[in-house]
């Protein structure tokens, strides 16, 4: 009796909650104003962020040879004993533009990577998906999104991907989750 009680107030509850409103037009005014304000509140945001886009650097290159840029870094990696670090992404994606930033612009995070690392801006964007490039990793991105981050070791051999998200912090980075990282995956001395 009770689960027939509790069956039929749960189906009078639904046909009550969608039942439409007989209110006139001028009492429902108001909702529509909050409509307003959420849409300008979304457009304002919308251009703060590309004016913060706008501003920063623009490391990928969509017409860039990955694979032979690749190889190249991987020769070097092997003389100078350093693990390479491929940061996927583009220049539409605003985190990808504010982890380069992040790192370039703090001295002891670009200290890591510049001694560590052969630092490297996989483009992905409708110009250039590097569709080969990202297969030999297992296509992070599809993954992940972007920002990722695929470490390779001085030989090209694939030993960490790391999705971006862990790092961040507000609008921005944690500096101590990245420097873990960075200290993480560097050459073993």
């Amino acid at each position: 009796m009770k689960k027939l009680t509790f069956i039929a107030f749960l189906g009078l509850s639904v046909l009550g909650f969608s039942q439409a409103t007989n209110k006139p037009q001028e009492e429902r005014k108001g909702d529509n104003t909050l409509l307003v304000k959420t849409d300008h509140a979304e457009l304002e945001a919308k251009k703060k962020a590309a004016e913060e886009k706008a501003k920063l650097p623009k490391p990928y290159n969509p017409k860039a040879d990955a694979q032979a840029d690749i190889k190249k870094l991987i020769a070097q990696a092997k003389k100078e004993g350093k693990n390479i670090m491929i940061q996927a992404g583009g220049n539409w994606c605003i985190w990808c533009l504010r982890f380069n930033n992040f790192v370039q612009e703090t001295p002891e995070l670009k200290e890591i990577v510049d001694k560590n690392y052969l630092y490297y801006h996989l483009n992905f964007s409708p110009d250039n998906k590097n569709e080969k490039v990202f297969a030999q990793y297992d296509n992070p991105g599809e993954k992940f999104g972007y920002p990722v981050f695929i470490v390779l070791d001085k030989n090209g051999k694939m030993i960490k991907v790391q999705q971006s998200d862990v790092f961040e912090e507000g609008k921005g980075y944690s500096k101590d989750k990245v420097k873990d990282f960075f200290n993480t995956w560097k050459p073993k001395a």
